[in-house]
């Protein structure tokens, strides 16, 4: 599944395109996603200038004139791509968003899992948004704020972090890789943190997010970027996907678990 930094890749790569352009036509080819795709979509923001290109959470969210804000989800294996009228439509790109200067941004979303939907009212009140935690690069994402929000609560430490109510966007991958680099079990209690413990998280969470980031994101096999080419985040990976592998610290056997059906990745040295 895209995580945070493959749609803040994916927003930064397309914001150059088609910011501050006009919508002049939305070519919808399949109407049901994860939800249906607003039928009225097309009128409604047709010759409309898209004037914001932000992200919330694995959300990106595209605000026209008249208040107009698409709500986008790449779901579990989409992606955008920016191209012109010459690129063939596949069999998975589902929509069209075509711009004045003739630049298209198509969503492809093999599993249709994803979501294009429309509201006009403000958008942060929005029943999808409404709930999300804080940015995990944004200046609410304390080693405080985690520590409250952590007491008392029994679950894993792993699982507490994936909590987009908790925190947005730190997804399986990022979790297990920061959780190292904090030197923090995934199987610990998240009410048995220390706030020096949950200072070192939150710098790890930071850490890894940014610098997947500026990489362009993970490499999975279902994502690239909006110019076609992988992210390579993934070379750099220090845990994930490296079961029975030695941990680059100490050299002992990365373990791998199930937690919540999830794969998780650590070391049982180097993480307590």
């Amino acid at each position: 599944m895209p995580e945070l930094p493959e749609v803040e890749t994916s927003r930064r790569g397309i914001e150059p395109h088609i910011l501050n352009k006009k919508i002049k036509s939305v070519v919808i080819r399949q109407h049901q996603l994860r939800w249906p795709i607003p039928g009225q979509l097309p009128d409604r923001i047709n010759n409309l200038k898209l004037t914001r290109l932000s992200r919330r959470g694995k959300y990106l969210l595209l605000g026209f004139g008249n208040n107009e804000t698409v709500i986008l989800h790449l779901g579990m294996s989409g992606s955008l791509r920016i191209c012109t009228a010459a690129t063939p439509a596949g069999k998975h790109d589902h929509i069209d968003f075509v711009f004045s200067n003739k630049k298209i941004l198509r969503l492809n979303d093999p599993r249709k899992f994803g979501c294009v939907l429309l509201t006009d009212e403000p958008v942060e009140s929005h029943k999808l948004l409404a709930k999300l935690g804080p940015e995990p690069l944004s200046e609410d994402f304390t080693a405080d704020y985690l520590y409250a929000q952590s007491r008392k609560r029994r679950c894993a430490i792993k699982s507490f972090i994936m909590n987009s109510h908790v925190v947005v966007g730190v997804g399986n991958i990022y979790a297990s890789e920061a959780l190292f680099l904090a030197g923090i079990n995934p199987n610990r209690k998240a009410g048995t943190l220390s706030k020096t413990r949950c200072f070192k998280l939150v710098e790890a969470i930071r850490h890894i997010l940014d610098a997947a980031i500026k990489q362009g994101g993970t490499t999975l096999r279902d994502f690239s970027r909006e110019n076609g080419q992988p992210g390579y985040f993934a070379q750099r990976l220090q845990v994930y996907g490296r079961a029975q592998q030695a941990c680059n610290i100490c050299g002992h056997a990365i373990k791998q678990i199930s937690q919540l059906n999830r794969s998780t990745f650590y070391c049982t040295t180097c993480q307590k």
